[in-house]
């Protein structure tokens, strides 16, 4: 087969679709290509090309048939699709169970092109969402799409790489082993013996997106200018999600996302992130390291292999849980085809192009906002959304705290199949509609990430409790993380109305105990380290309180014992009997007796371990001078109370006339 290209003088027009056809010329099979470039700018495919919205814009301003053509190819088969449906509805059709109109959806998806597809991809993990037939025909989008021919793919790897496909690799399958929105994939055999995942973009696709966000860009700033009520900013969001796509559809990008994701996560326990291959990658050829494994929503097949999906599902949230919180770089597209479980029962996670950040004071924020949930502190809520720029910070927060209570008041309790991500975000949504909210561009594909993945949760386990198992990590992280915020809101957590809330600090410790990678150690060192400092002050003073309580406690109910036994069996009734306790006091003496209780249930807890690390903490500087504060505390407390109950006993004296340390006159 020999390949040509066109020379510049037989190139389409730019507004014209790039072309490739098959000829014959005296027998000889001959591959003719246009010469790739963008359909924006005229740039080479091969080069980085930026998402640019004003330079998008005045490209199809100049072009109006073409953005006609394109509304009504999406209108025409769309309001044929809908038509069909209300038709079968009138003539009494079942639609939940009409497994013809469930692929007529998937292929007009396919048809409308790689943006729809995106959608019905997001939609094909929510069986909460789509009834049973509908989500069959769905989860053929993420890998089964129809493909492009090998001419053209192998003649991108050739651009790309600067060699025929049969000179680079020592194998590569006859034909793409899964086809997705935006490249397929070949299954291959690098020379050097490596099996590989060879990733190939699609024809076409900078030209196909463009016109879409186009439209669907001139759309957004349309809603928001002539529907007051719209406060967010639907045009930043679309132009969040443009720059995301642009970053996909350039294949060193991805392979750069890879290689910092693995940097990132790849010594989390059971994570597994495939090597990427440099030296057979550009900008619309990828190869990377070959993945076995089945794909999460394969409940059967997996348990088949022994292996537990829902534990993967967990370590799966545990992983999005330190994308999200810890490092703020989080993968924004986890649908099932992303996910895979590995025959030795590690999760995989592939395609690396739609990643996105977010930042620490957002990061803070939704920590926050997570610890206000669980512990229904809704005016915390309500300030969190103002941290977080939902809200302006002159908006007046008394309407919208027991709205918050209405829309969280079951979150707690509730599965995930009745009170999930999705059902929140939709009570939310009508909340936000009411109320002065914007919705920041950063937001969206938050909302995404998690509503995919807690999709798959929900297929696995319709059980699964999306708060129960982030609230461990959290916890973890408020008692360990030095971050002033968190430390902040760590003291608003454990104090109300300056009184410690000791019920708070057990949630915490049940609750960080039962992350993997809580570390007592690490929380006894910060802790004391923490209440040694200047920042720690008021717990520190506040603690010692409590303490005094306790030592109270401890010390009433051993005199009151003592001298109820000389009372009752000795028989010495002159001894005055001390009562016992507070229940002020026996309460905190209680609480402090569970805490030591859940420290010694620790994994990490050994008590022949304790000495050498109790004996290493008393030579630390911060312990010691924690030692000292607290003695002094102690010290002025008791002579504090030493007065008082002297100011007492001499008040008491006087009131039957025998001040305290006068005689009595006779």
């Amino acid at each position: 087969m020999i390949v040509k290209t066109l020379p510049p003088t037989s190139r389409k027009t730019e507004d014209e679709l790039q072309v490739t056809q098959l000829v014959t010329e005296n027998g000889t099979s001959t591959l003719v290509v246009d010469s790739p470039k963008s359909m924006i700018n005229l740039k080479s495919d091969t080069e980085a090309i930026p998402y640019d919205p004003q330079e998008i814009r005045e490209h199809y301003r100049q072009r109006p048939l073409k953005v006609l053509r394109r509304i009504f190819a999406v209108l025409r088969p769309t309001l044929s699709f809908v038509f069909g449906l209300w038709w079968d509805n009138r003539r009494g059709i079942v639609l939940k169970k009409d497994p013809r109109r469930a692929v007529q959806l998937r292929e007009l998806l396919t048809k409308l092109g790689p943006a729809y597809i995106k959608i019905g991809q997001a939609l094909s993990t929510r069986p909460d969402l789509v009834p049973p037939t509908y989500l069959e025909e769905l989860t053929k989008l993420q890998d089964q799409l129809p493909p492009f021919p090998n001419a053209t793919a192998y003649q991108f790897i050739q651009e790309e790489l600067g060699a025929p496909p049969e000179e680079i690799y020592a194998q590569i399958s006859e034909q793409p082993i899964a086809a997705a929105s935006l490249g397929q994939v070949y299954k291959g055999k690098l020379k050097t013996g490596e099996e590989v995942a060879i990733k190939v973009q699609r024809p076409d696709l900078r030209e196909t997106i463009t016109i879409d966000l186009f439209i669907l860009r001139q759309l957004a700033a349309w809603v928001k200018n002539k529907v007051k009520r719209i406060r967010s900013d639907l045009v930043g969001i679309l132009d969040e999600l443009g720059d995301r796509i642009f970053e996909e559809m350039d294949y060193i990008h991805e392979a750069e996302n890879a290689e910092r994701f693995f940097e990132l996560y790849g010594h989390i326990k059971d994570i597994y992130i495939p090597k990427i291959y440099w030296e057979y990658t550009n900008r619309r050829v990828l190869t990377m390291e070959w993945i076995s494994g089945t794909k999460l929503t394969q409940t059967a097949e997996i348990n088949a292999q022994g292996i537990d999906a829902r534990y993967l599902i967990e370590v799966g949230v545990q992983c999005s849980l330190r994308q999200l919180l810890e490092h703020g770089f989080f993968h924004a597209d986890p649908h099932p085809g992303n996910l895979l479980a590995t025959p030795d029962g590690k999760l995989a996670y592939l395609d690396f192009g739609m990643m996105s950040q977010v930042q620490p004071p957002q990061r803070y924020g939704l920590i926050e906002a997570i610890v206000h949930v669980v512990n229904r502190d809704f005016e915390g809520l309500a300030n969190d959304y103002v941290k977080l720029d939902f809200l302006s910070p002159d908006t007046d927060l008394t309407p919208i705290i027991p709205a918050f209570a209405r829309v969280f008041a079951d979150a707690q309790g509730a599965s995930v199949a009745d009170l999930n991500i999705k059902s929140i975000t939709d009570e939310l949504s009508a909340l936000m509609y009411e109320y002065p909210f914007r919705v920041p561009p950063y937001y969206a594909l938050i909302i995404r990430s998690l509503v995919t993945l807690e999709g798959i949760a929900i297929y696995i386990d319709p059980n699964f409790k999306v708060l129960s198992e982030a609230y461990p990590y959290v916890a973890k992280r408020l008692l360990t993380d030095e971050a002033p915020q968190l430390r902040t809101s760590l003291q608003n957590l454990l104090f109300k109305d300056e009184r410690f809330r000791w019920n708070r600090l057990e949630n915490l410790l049940r609750n960080a105990k039962r992350n993997q990678d809580y570390d007592f150690n690490l929380v006894l060192n910060q802790a004391v380290e923490f209440l040694a400092s200047e920042r720690g002050a008021f717990i520190r003073d506040k603690i010692v309180d409590e303490f005094l309580n306790g030592v109270n406690a401890v010390g009433k109910n051993v005199l009151h014992n003592f001298t109820y036994i000389l009372r009752e069996r000795v028989g010495l009734t002159a001894v005055h009997e001390i009562p016992r306790a507070t229940v002020e006091q026996q309460q905190t003496l209680d609480h402090i007796k569970r805490i030591l209780s859940i420290l010694r249930e620790n994994r990490d807890f050994d008590p022949v371990e304790l000495a050498p690390q109790l004996a290493q903490l008393l030579v630390n500087p911060g312990v010691q001078r924690l030692g000292q504060q607290i003695t002094n505390r102690l010290a002025q407390k008791a002579l504090a109370r030493l007065i008082r109950e002297l100011l007492a006993a001499e008040e008491v004296d006087s009131t039957k006339g025998l001040p305290l340390g006068k005689p009595a006159r006779v």
